[in-house]
């Protein structure tokens, strides 16, 4: 706990700092977008960490206690570390240890249905990255015709090249870093790993996963989103955006109907938000680029949340069949209503952040006249809200018939450490929707402005 927590103060501190320009130290760089990122890590890690003291069996082995929070460190810190590399071969070198890390962490309780979903996972986010390193070589290639054979692929230098890029081998790279980073994002149709592996990884590592996991492979498709719209324009670029962030709002928004997993529900969530990330960028307009970085930053403290909650639901029924939970307002006098309220904030309900960060997106889409774009994204995502709702009110405010285990259940939390990340993540939520930092808006407006976005 100590340790997120630290991160976390020291990742604030970094606001101040990069809104007057990037920092460098060796082979490290911080700038005001990969701070978005660093903000959204460290917050989910100091979150997960208070989280953990209480969802950690104080009964189980000492050694699986000493393998999770281990674990659960090592994975915070590698999600810290990628945004702050310099460079996109150390990128897809970050990128790679955070999966490893993480498939470890998805089969940490040696189930077999983990150890299925985390091989599942490593296979197809390696084949992801191994795409994605195959377009840092092609995108190093386009830089040989303006610095020669020998050179660093620092961001400083592919934003210096500009447009003098080889514009095809710089086509070719950014959509071979979409198909392979969108691997590790959840983009369909490269998803598949996903619903797996966040429904059989601890709750802690679940919430990680999804709020900050999937956002830092993100930071890796906005670097090379950043270089090629200087190389061969933006028109490219926001299509194949587009196209991927359709596909995925699409698959998510109808799974999302037929989910009877709990934890499964939320992974589809997750893939819906993605996809409305990739629409956000590949609308083009600042005031949706805006609305993507905050987005991010909100959707790691509702998905959080969610996740967390999910898990204290768990602890208490035993279960994550969400047939066989009822009754939750009345058996979780906290968690249930915190799990409603982070339903709605996922559905992007205000008073909540997201619901600020998707207004802004869809005026994006509007300023720049995507009208039949926006009018799919609106349909696909009310499809979504409804697969939330659905499930959320069958579990907690359908009663639990009586006679049936659910029924027999006392009126408790299980742990109070288990609650407050929730309460927490939930007063974020609020905060970003109603009247969000100044000095998070001067950052994520400093972002935009360093993206290069007009």
């Amino acid at each position: 706990m100590a340790s997120g927590v630290i991160s976390l103060g020291l990742a604030v501190s970094l606001i101040a700092d990069v809104t007057h320009g990037p920092l460098r130290f060796g082979f490290l760089r911080a700038d005001s977008l990969s701070v978005v990122f660093v903000l959204t890590a460290a917050f989910l890690y100091a979150s997960a960490a208070v989280y953990a003291i209480g969802y950690v069996n104080r009964s189980a082995p000492a050694g699986y206690q000493r393998r999770f929070l281990f674990g659960l460190n090592i994975f915070g810190w590698a999600m810290i570390c990628a945004p702050l590399v310099d460079g996109l071969a150390l990128l897809w070198v970050a990128i790679e240890v955070t999966t490893v890390v993480s498939a470890l962490m998805v089969a940490v309780d040696r189930t077999r249905a983990a150890a299925e979903a985390a091989w599942k996972y490593l296979l197809i986010a390696s084949a992801g990255l191994g795409i994605g390193l195959f377009a840092t070589i092609i995108i190093y290639h386009a830089g040989t015709t303006v610095y020669g054979l020998s050179y660093d692929l620092t961001l400083n230098q592919m934003i210096a090249a500009g447009g003098r890029l080889d514009s095809h081998a710089a086509r070719l790279a950014f959509v071979l870093a979409v198909l392979g980073y969108g691997t590790k994002v959840g983009l369909a149709p490269v998803h598949t790993w996903l619903p797996d592996a966040h429904t059989e990884a601890p709750t802690p590592i679940s919430a990680m996963l999804s709020g900050s996991l999937l956002a830092v492979s993100f930071y890796a498709v906005l670097r090379y989103v950043q270089i090629t719209q200087l190389s061969v324009g933006a028109g490219f670029v926001h299509t194949v955006l587009i196209v991927f962030g359709l596909l995925s709002l699409f698959i998510a928004a109808f799974s999302l109907l037929v989910q009877r997993d709990l934890k499964r529900l939320l992974a589809y969530s997750s893939i819906e938000h993605m996809g409305l990330l990739c629409l956000g960028v590949g609308f083009g307009a600042p005031i949706a680029l805006t609305g993507v970085l905050l987005h991010i930053l909100a959707h790691a403290a509702a998905k959080g949340n969610a996740f967390f909650c999910a898990g204290v639901i768990m602890h208490k029924y035993g279960t994550k069949d969400i047939g066989s939970i009822r009754g939750g307002l009345d058996k979780l006098p906290w968690t249930g209503p915190l799990l409603v309220a982070s339903v709605l904030a996922l559905s992007a309900f205000p008073p909540f952040g997201l619901f600020r960060s998707e207004f802004m997106i869809i005026a994006g889409g509007l300023a720049r006249s995507s009208v039949m774009v926006v009018a799919a994204l609106l349909v696909l995502i009310t499809i979504a809200f409804v697969g939330l709702i659905r499930a959320t009110t069958s579990t907690m405010f359908v009663p639990a018939r009586p006679g049936t285990p659910a029924a027999a259940l006392p009126r408790s939390e299980p742990s109070a450490w288990m609650v407050v990340p929730i309460v927490v993540g939930s007063l974020a939520l609020v905060v970003l929707g109603i009247h969000p930092p100044d000095q998070v808006m001067a950052l994520l407006g400093q972002a935009v402005t360093e993206f290069g976005e007009r």
